[in-house]
């Protein structure tokens, strides 16, 4: 006690020994048994026991506390490394070393940057899961999702990094996502846009009737990406798009009656140019229609207006239309050399159009049938009138040939004679060449006949009795060459036997020239430029034929003037013989 006492500075003055010292003498004053005094002894002696073992139990209880606070630290150590996701930390103590304060000291500093990190995660997570939960409310079809059910919560007992990647790996794909559907979107409300203008239609009202998000004043990020925008941005593009075929076609369709009025009654240029806006798509396809109001109803009803006046106007000039439609048939059938009678035709279209029980669109309807089924006969027999034209040719060359061989000045330096020397040469290639084509317009001419069963006429003249006549004459021709031939060697043998005798060779005879075939002339005369018209037995088409010579002009002639081809045999023996080539009458 007295070396306590004598150790603490603060107690010089007043210390236990002093304080029992003064008691001593207070005693001694008083006169205090020593059992009394013992007894108070014992009693101090007491006292201080009590109160070191409150401090030691102090003590003990501090300690204990500091050991709970050391194992609550090292607890709470673990559980933030493993809600990190981390087998350590930089910094933490390794070994329990150390007053047990010191071992406090060294985590401290370990927990709080732990728990610093920790709310970092934490906030890292929120935010991630924040825009998963966003995107996810925008594709549910709820913009702001987010807001209405709060913050996400955050599961704090895994806060790995590992977990974190997940969450960031999802919003990925959600964002992906988000991205093909805002895509999709932007690409179907352009579409909406395209065909709203095409068609003549509000684009603002369409599109928020869709969705409100949809308009232009909405930013993109903003704009409904939902499953169910989607289907109705599609559903209207597809109604957009059906409703724009429909109206083409009506347009096409106009503009196609449009023009056929327009032909019909020969409206001038500039009054098609009105309606040059509904014509320039007659042809054209969906997709290519893509100038804002095209399709338009305004345009539709100007149309369909102007389509009906055009009707009305074409009632008032129904002879007129009828007259022309009639003289394009008749036309059709001149091409083709097929014989109308075209005065009892047009009387009998005057006097339905003047009773007036007639409907004008059935009229022109079995007009345009008439001419269509015209058309396709034509077109069936340009064939075999192309032989014909053929044939007809090679017979023109052969006239021209033996006028040609005729001619006795051929071979003179005249201007132009090497010129019709070269077209000899080709023209008696080319006659050479019309048995062989005569064959061939017989053989599909019958083949015609059979196919259809009736009889296939030129101008009226069957064509099959045009080329029996034609080879009949022929036959003949040859038969008279053969018998020149002979006449001129019995000739030339008489003159060499009356040479033997006489001494002398007489002038030749002049040989009788073969009769050329008469036939009717384009002028009328016998020795003018020669008809193509075929003239037939008296029996045959006598008659008919002088109605032809009274036709027009530009009509197509029948036959050839000659049937009998010169071979270059026959050619060289005129050419080479010193004796006149015989002339026809």
């Amino acid at each position: 006690m007295a070396v306590t006492d004598a150790q603490n500075p603060l107690l010089n003055e007043i210390t236990c020994g002093s304080l029992l010292q003064k008691l001593q003498q207070i005693w001694d004053e008083v006169g205090e048994s020593e059992e009394e005094r013992d007894k108070m002894l014992l009693q101090l002696e007491q006292e201080c026991l009590d109160v070191y073992k409150r401090k030691v139990d102090q003590a003990a209880k501090s300690r204990e506390q500091l050991l709970q606070a050391l194992d609550d630290a090292q607890s709470e150590l673990s559980n933030l490394l493993s809600a990190l996701g981390e087998k350590s930390f930089a910094g933490a103590p390794e070994k329990t070393t150390g007053t047990i304060r010191e071992q406090l000291a060294a985590i401290a500093p370990v927990l709080e940057k732990l728990w610093k990190q920790k709310e970092e995660r934490i906030k890292e997570f929120s935010d991630v899961q924040l825009q998963i939960q966003k995107i996810c409310g925008e594709v549910a079809g709820n913009l702001k999702l987010s807001e209405q059910v709060g913050p996400p919560t955050v599961d704090e007992a895994d806060l790995s990094l590992k977990k974190l990647d997940e969450f960031h790996a999802q919003l990925q794909e959600l964002q992906k996502e988000k991205s093909d559907r805002l895509h999709k979107v932007l690409d179907f409300v352009s579409t909406v846009h395209d065909l709203c203008a095409a068609l003549g239609m509000d684009f603002f009202s369409t599109i928020t009737e869709v969705h409100p998000s949809l308009n232009d004043s909405v930013g993109v990020q903003a704009k409904s990406i939902s499953n169910d925008t989607l289907s109705k941005l599609a559903k209207t593009v597809l109604a957009l798009k059906e409703e724009k075929k429909q109206r083409l076609q009506k347009i096409q369709e106009l503009a196609a009656q449009l023009f056929d009025l327009w032909n019909l009654m020969d409206t001038p240029e500039e009054e098609r140019n009105l309606f040059e806006h509904v014509t320039c798509n007659i042809s054209a396809s969906v997709d290519e229609v893509t100038i804002p109001g095209a399709l338009a109803l305004d345009l539709i009803e100007q149309a369909e207006v102007e389509v009906e006046r055009l009707d009305q106007l074409k009632a008032s000039r129904m002879k007129e239309i009828a007259l022309k439609r009639q003289a394009e048939l008749e036309e059709i059938y001149a091409h083709a050399h097929i014989e109308i009678d075209s005065v009892a035709a047009q009387e009998k279209i005057m006097a339905l159009i003047d009773s007036g029980n007639f409907e004008p669109s059935e009229l022109l309807a079995d007009m345009d049938n008439q001419i269509a089924k015209a058309k396709e006969e034509a077109i069936s027999r340009k064939e075999i009138l192309d032989k014909v034209e053929k044939w007809m040719s090679a017979c023109e060359e052969e006239s021209w040939l033996e006028d040609y061989n005729r001619d006795e000045n051929r071979y003179n330096a005249s201007r132009g004679a090497h010129i019709n020397l070269k077209r000899a040469e080709k023209a008696r290639i080319l006659v050479n060449k019309i048995p062989a084509i005569v064959d061939t317009l017989v053989a599909k001419t019958r083949a015609w006949e059979e196919e259809r069963g009736i009889s296939f006429t030129y101008d009226g003249v069957p064509l099959l009795a045009m080329l029996d006549e034609y080879a009949m004459l022929r036959h003949d021709r040859e038969e008279e060459k053969r018998r020149m031939r002979d006449q001129k060697r019995y000739n030339e043998q008489l003159n060499t036997e009356q040479e033997a005798i006489f001494g002398s060779r007489p002038s030749p005879n002049r040989p009788i020239a073969p009769k050329k075939v008469m036939v009717p002339r384009a002028n009328g005369s016998a020795n003018g430029t020669p008809s193509r018209r075929l003239s037939l037995n008296a029996h045959q088409n006598g008659a008919r034929s002088a109605a032809k010579d009274g036709k027009k002009d530009n009509s197509r002639p029948v036959a050839p003037v000659n049937y009998v081809a010169i071979s270059k045999e026959d050619a060289a023996s005129h050419v080479s013989g010193t004796e006149p080539l015989p002339s026809s009458p």
